[in-house]
C-alpha cells in the first residue's frame, strides 16, 4: 500500500503545487522584526541546517538543473543513512529501508553569478547534525546556518535573471532609506517548483543585514 500512497501524495503535490500551494513542505523558522513597506520585511533567522551544492559554469548542463538535480537525489534517497522520512508534516518514521528519503522543504536558496552558483536546500526543522543523513555524493556538504537578520523582498512572476536584478535594486533602495545596511552578497529564494503559475509563484531576494 505504501507506493500507492506515496503515488497519490506525489499527485496531490504537483496538482496544488500549480496553483502555488506548498503542502507538506517545511519552512525555516523566522520572525519578522520590522516592515519596510508592503513588499520589504527584516526577519530574524533561527539557526537551520541546510544541504549545500557549489558548481561552476559547465557546456554539459544549466547549473541550475545540474544544482537542482543533485540536491533533490539527495533528499530523495541518495544517502548513507536508513530511516524513510514521510512527507508530510508531521514527520512519521515507518520501516526502516535501504536509503533515506528527505521531505522536499521550502524555499530552495540561490546565489548564482556569471561562473558560478551556489544552491541550498533547508533541511526540515526536525533535523540536526547527529541525525541527518550523510550524503553519498561528495559535491553536497551539510552547513550549519547561524541566526542571522535578513532583509527580504517579496516579488512573484518569473525568476529569470532581469527580474530578479529588478527586485536587487528595488531591495537597495528600499535599505537606503532605514538604517540597516548590508553585509552579505544577495541571493534568492524560491518557494515553489517550476511548473507553478507566475503570478502565482512566491519568490524573495534577500541579503543579511545589520544596524
Amino acid at each position: 500500500m505504501e507506493p500507492i500512497s506515496d503515488f497519490f501524495k506525489s499527485a496531490l503535490f504537483f496538482i496544488v503545487a500549480t496553483f502555488g500551494v506548498n503542502v507538506g513542505t517545511d519552512e525555516p523558522k523566522y520572525r519578522v522584526i520590522e516592515m519596510i513597506d508592503q513588499q520589504t520585511e527584516i526577519r530574524l533567522y533561527a539557526p537551520r541546517l541546510a544541504a549545500e551544492i557549489h558548481i561552476s559554469k559547465t557546456a554539459e548542463a544549466k547549473m541550475e538543473s545540474m544544482a537542482f538535480g543533485k540536491l533533490a537525489a539527495y533528499i530523495f534517497g541518495e544517502n548513507k543513512r536508513n530511516t524513510k522520512i514521510d512527507m508530510t508534516a508531521p514527520v512519521e518514521k515507518s520501516a526502516v529501508q535501504q536509503n533515506s528519503k528527505i521531505a522536499m522543504t521550502a524555499p530552495v536558496d540561490v546565489k548564482k553569478d556569471q561562473q558560478s552558483m551556489t544552491m541550498r536546500f533547508f533541511m526540515p526543522s526536525e533535523y540536526h547534525v547527529d541525525n541527518l543523513p550523510e550524503p553519498t555524493d561528495k559535491d553536497i556538504k551539510i552547513i550549519k546556518i547561524p541566526e542571522q537578520i535578513i532583509a527580504v523582498r517579496k516579488y512573484s512572476g518569473f525568476s529569470n535573471d532581469d527580474n530578479v536584478k529588478k527586485q536587487q535594486e528595488d531591495l537597495m533602495s528600499a535599505l537606503k532609506l532605514t538604517e540597516w545596511k548590508t553585509i552579505s552578497d544577495y541571493r534568492s529564494y524560491f518557494y515553489n517548483p517550476p511548473w507553478t503559475i507566475p503570478f502565482l509563484r512566491h519568490n524573495e531576494i534577500l541579503v543579511e543585514v545589520k544596524k
